[in-house]
């Protein structure tokens, strides 16, 4: 089975910036998504975000060549009006995580939302988790982890 996941931009963030102790569980999740394992939904709402928080780590230039392999390595997912009058109408205290999930809302099949801000999709009708809750639950080809029932 490939799961789909709607990664949240501090999932990216952690990643690039190796940021710790949360890049491992961010860097199995892309390597993942490299061996087809899981594929990775990212909103294009996200990408701002992330190349500002980026920049101030790596500079501009890699902050752009992060964008680029980003679009390669993920599929990147857009915001319409569609999505912004749903986020209006979500019961989500922070406005741009609320876009994110209504974004998230529009993917057929969509497994989980996962972010390290689990508390601030609690309104969720989507399954949401952290990056290493995720790792330890699902038992995917590839992964070294075993599923919880073994």
């Amino acid at each position: 089975m490939v799961y789909k996941l709607f990664i949240d931009s501090d999932v990216v963030i952690d990643f690039f910036t190796d940021r710790e102790p949360h890049v491992n569980p961010a860097s199995e999740l892309f390597e993942l998504n490299e061996q087809g394992g899981i594929i990775l939904y990212l909103s294009a709402v996200s990408i701002n975000n992330i190349y500002y928080i980026v920049r101030k780590f790596l500079g501009h230039k890699k902050a752009l060549d992060v964008v680029e392999m980003l679009s390669e390595m993920t599929e990147i997912i857009g915001t319409t009006k569609k999505e912004i009058i749903q986020a209006l109408k979500n019961d989500f205290s922070d406005f741009e995580d609320s876009i994110q999930y209504s974004s998230a809302l529009t993917i057929d099949g969509l497994d989980a939302i996962i972010t390290r801000n689990t508390k601030d999709y609690k309104n969720s009708h989507i399954a949401v988790m952290t990056p290493s809750n995720f790792l330890k639950m699902k038992e995917i080809p590839g992964h070294k982890g075993t599923h919880p029932s073994q």
